[in-house]
């Protein structure tokens, strides 16, 4: 005779899941004619004499895949016979995610103002020499030297897809940027070409 509370819990793991278990086509799936089948489709190797890794895969995840339904069935058998306790674990579940989220939130702006008030004297004592550095050449510059600097501005340029991406520009108007720019381009040619003609009179 089976009792209510854990005994219940019991019975599911020490017979329900078992003979679940027991019930599972693991000598169909281990055959020697589905052995034989899968190690001829293998790969690596030597595939067919010495190592079939693809088919030992297929053989190992196929048997585990089989215990996916009586390990849920076991979770669920005592759940379902308590629609109120599920109900309740659902709603405390999505209040404890709301919770968590607040949490995550006061977290975050609790990590940028620790950053904002970590402002210390030498921040403030590199930033001419780093004004100084501005036109040093990229191949100069070591990693010390370029800890404020320009490092951030090669990272982003590094991905011009993702930062392309990110600054997907209205097409009207980068095709006024860009008929601008050319329009530029002609009239300091222009300039110039007028500058050289009056310097050879």
């Amino acid at each position: 005779m089976v009792r209510s509370g854990g005994d219940k819990i019991y019975n599911v793991f020490d017979n329900q899941f078992p003979a679940a278990l027991r019930k599972l086509p693991f000598d169909r799936h281990l055959s020697l004619q589905n052995v034989r089948k899968v190690v001829s489709e293998a790969d690596g190797y030597q595939p067919h004499l010495i190592a079939p890794e693809q088919g030992y895969r297929r053989l190992i995840e196929g048997a585990l895949s089989y215990f996916r339904g009586p390990a849920e069935a076991s979770v669920d058998a005592e759940l379902r016979r308590f629609p109120t306790l599920q109900a309740e674990l659902a709603a405390a579940t999505n209040e404890a995610l709301e919770r968590f989220r607040e949490e995550s939130k006061k977290t975050a702006i609790r990590l940028v103002d620790m950053e904002a008030s970590y402002l210390t004297v030498e921040f403030f004592r590199r930033l001419p020499q780093e004004m100084e550095k501005a036109g040093t050449p990229a191949n100069q510059a070591t990693p010390k030297e370029d800890r404020y600097g320009e490092g951030h501005y090669r990272r982003i340029g590094s991905n011009p897809k993702q930062l392309s991406q990110l600054l997907d520009e209205d097409p009207a108007l980068m095709e006024r940027r860009q008929q601008c720019a050319k329009r530029l381009e002609l009239y300091k040619a222009a300039r110039d070409e007028i500058d050289s003609v009056s310097w050879t009179r």
